[in-house]
């Protein structure tokens, strides 16, 4: 064997040994940081996880629990379309009220008016006054001093899936977050 051959053997060989003697410490650190709690991100208003999200989920009632599982499916594979004004389609993409009708057509077989306060204002199910009282996919509405200007689908644990403003995308918020707590209405439920 040549002698620079030697040498570097020796220093791999060298090195392997400090890195395998590395490899537990390296370990337990990751297990470490993946055993944490996860940081909440901090906002202005405090910590963005929901209050909401401790209670149990709600369904809105056995009867209608598979049509509402049918609908959440639809809202929650929606995320990521693109907002366009009057959209409808997940191929056109939705503005608040052409995704809400979008589910509710394609998943429970329910037609709603293409408008957020004609949603509203339907005589349909029942309002649900109460964040903490909603059901997975319950209507809910948004706006100031009673007008309506915003519609989205309750998924549960506090969140909620709509079509939030132009050059955006379908996403799910919490409902409890420092705008939407400010703005909530009230909620419909469709499904019992």
């Amino acid at each position: 064997m040549r002698p620079d051959a030697v040498a570097c053997f020796t220093v791999r060989r060298a090195s392997w040994r400090t890195l395998r003697s590395w490899l537990p410490v390296a370990a337990l650190l990751l297990l470490a940081a993946c055993a944490s709690n996860p940081h909440r991100r901090e906002t202005a208003y405090g910590t963005s996880h929901s209050a909401l999200a401790d209670l149990p989920a709600r369904a809105p009632s056995a009867a209608s629990a598979g049509t509402a599982n049918d609908v959440l499916f639809r809202a929650i594979a929606l995320i990521g379309t693109p907002y366009r004004w009057g959209g409808n389609t997940p191929q056109g993409g939705f503005d608040c009220s052409g995704l809400v009708d979008y589910i509710y057509r394609n998943a429970a077989d329910i037609l709603l008016p293409h408008s957020s306060r004609q949603m509203a204002a339907m005589d349909a199910g029942h309002k649900v006054r109460q964040m903490a009282d909603l059901a997975s996919g319950d209507l809910v509405f948004f706006g100031s001093h009673g007008t309506v200007s915003h519609v989205g689908v309750y998924v549960g644990k506090g969140r909620f899936v709509h079509a939030p403003n132009s050059g955006g995308t379908v996403r799910l918020d919490e409902i409890d977050g420092p705008y939407w707590r400010d703005h909530f209405e009230f909620g419909r439920r469709l499904l019992d």
